[in-house]
């Protein structure tokens, strides 16, 4: 009841704001029908054109993409001429990307727009989130949380509903924990349930993209330093025989797991995580020097240790899984965006971008 009293609220804004955007009076735009308020569908004439907008209080990429897919099929419905829009509180990047995607326009309440049509041009960006949650607002893509993430998208390309005992089992949680963190995926429209409570991915390639706009991976604890070698695979190789021998849980990303996986392109930095803090010795057997600047090596600890979960053996180093690469390629040099692009597009075949 308080979630559809809060929903009615911000959907009485609509209107408004979107006489705003367009640059009218409130007086010169008229909502011609309005469902149900906990729908929020509303139709609204304005400059001589209709607009059908739907309404979302949740801003997660998966209720964007629905909502979008949505209103744009209701304007072939209605009759031809009217403007589908997907209307929220703030739009993100990746809900910006689904709309486009759907050919739909969109507005934020927080005074952000994209609409374009014939005889129309809105474009405003750089209002800031006018509806950022007092506290800590939850979120599934936290380190320990973004376990299940990342366990239904190694699995993803099976199409499979995965049952929610196993996925604590093979991620190392409480049942109870990977319940409330599916839970909370399926209020945001990023699963869907089978039979005994098993889910899969609504759309893997939007819930990878909505991990990656969040994903920072500045957040693990990183060294930085340089090693002697005549290139990246080289250092990669090297790296890789000092931990085997060693005895040290490692696994590669970044650059270096990206060319193990794809053979695209040359790189000179190489990127590991380290299950531990490295000790003293191990960094003189490595030849390692700590230098931030000119660094060839940037040894990780994570922040949490599912991101070894998947890890594989890939062109004789051990490599974290593709996803986790995709991910941990966003804060890297060199050509890393191309790196991205080619494995995703290699490795993770139920993506958009394949």
């Amino acid at each position: 009841m308080v979630q559809h009293a809060a929903h009615h609220r911000l959907a009485k804004q609509v209107p408004e704001t979107l006489a705003t955007v367009l640059g009218v009076a409130l007086a010169d735009v008229e909502v011609v029908r309005a469902e149900h308020a906990s729908r929020a569908d509303v139709l609204i004439t304005a400059l001589g054109h209709t607009f059908v907008v739907e309404f979302k209080q949740a801003t997660s990429a998966a209720a964007i993409a629905f909502a979008a897919k949505q209103v744009w099929e209701r304007t072939r419905q209605i009759r031809r001429g009217e403007i589908p829009l997907v209307a929220v509180p703030f739009m993100g990047d990746v809900g910006r990307r689904a709309c486009a995607e759907a050919g739909v326009g969109w507005f934020d309440l927080s005074g952000n727009a994209q609409i374009v049509t014939s005889g129309l041009r809105i474009h405003v960006e750089g209002r800031p989130n006018r509806f950022r949650s007092a506290g800590r607002p939850a979120n599934v893509f936290a380190p320990k949380s973004a376990r299940v993430v990342r366990w239904l998208l190694i699995h993803a390309h099976a199409n499979q509903f995965l049952a929610q005992r196993e996925i604590a089992r093979a991620t190392g949680m409480d049942e109870g924990f990977v319940s409330r963190i599916v839970a909370r995926l399926e209020r945001e429209d990023f699963v869907v349930r089978g039979e005994r409570s098993a889910v899969r991915p609504r759309d893997p390639a939007l819930l990878l993209d909505a991990w990656r706009e969040r994903y920072q991976f500045s957040t693990h604890h990183i060294i930085r330093g340089h090693v002697a070698a005549r290139s990246g695979e080289a250092l990669l190789r090297l790296a890789s025989e000092v931990f085997i021998e060693e005895k040290v849980e490692h696994a590669m990303t970044g650059l270096g797991a990206a060319w193990a996986f794809t053979h695209f392109a040359a790189f000179q930095l190489t990127t590991i995580y380290l299950a531990d803090d490295p000790s003293s010795a191990l960094l003189k057997r490595l030849g390692f020097r700590e230098e931030p600047r000119g660094a060839n090596l940037w040894l990780a600890v994570p922040n949490d240790a599912g991101v070894f979960h998947g890890a594989v053996l890939e062109d004789g180093v051990r490599c974290v899984h593709p996803v986790q690469v995709y991910l941990d390629l966003k804060e890297q040099p060199e050509r890393a965006v191309e790196a991205a692009e080619r494995l995703r597009a290699e490795r993770l075949m139920w993506s958009r971008n394949a």
